[in-house]
């Protein structure tokens, strides 16, 4: 369980998954997060592996890659405190699809998939306004993806027309 403090409400009020809760709602699922702590180099998740559980960047820096056939790790984005990754595990119930790697001293908090369900039994409007927060954020991601495919469509077809 995490400790509440008017600090730590409003730090997730103003990260996209906690958008838009009342304080009763906030309350619940601030009591359904687990706070976990990982040193510089540390894997938070690994690309394939079984994952139930998603995380909130209270503090730190990681970063997200994808492992390339050739086995190389392709480097996807890099996450600062008030985002959050590993929801789609929670919508999807497949694997990790990337791996996250701390890269400074960093903190989290878990929400696992029981305990949103918890939510869902406890609490229907705050359940679906965190979907709806999850959703928002997956869109905006796919937006930020289909202009960088775009871009560099555009910088390969500059290049071959030279």
């Amino acid at each position: 369980m995490t400790e509440s403090s008017p600090d730590l409400k409003a730090f997730l009020l103003a990260t996209p998954f906690f958008g838009g809760l009342t304080d009763p709602s906030l309350d619940l699922l601030l009591s359904m997060l687990v706070e976990r702590s990982f040193d510089v180099g540390a894997t938070v998740v690994a690309e394939s592996e079984p994952g139930r559980s998603m995380f909130i960047v209270k503090s730190g820096r990681l970063a997200v890659s994808k492992r390339a056939n050739s086995g190389d790790a392709i480097p996807i984005s890099t996450l600062r405190p008030g985002d959050f990754f590993g929801e789609m595990t929670l919508i999807e119930m497949q694997n990790r699809s990337a791996t996250v790697v701390a890269e400074a001293p960093t903190v989290l908090y878990e929400l696992t998939a029981q305990k949103l369900y918890a939510c869902y039994k406890a609490d229907i409007h705050a359940y679906v306004i965190v979907l709806q927060n999850i959703n928002r954020e997956l869109c905006r991601r796919l937006r930020r993806s289909d202009d960088r495919l775009t871009r560099h469509r555009m910088d390969e077809e500059g290049n071959s027309a030279n």
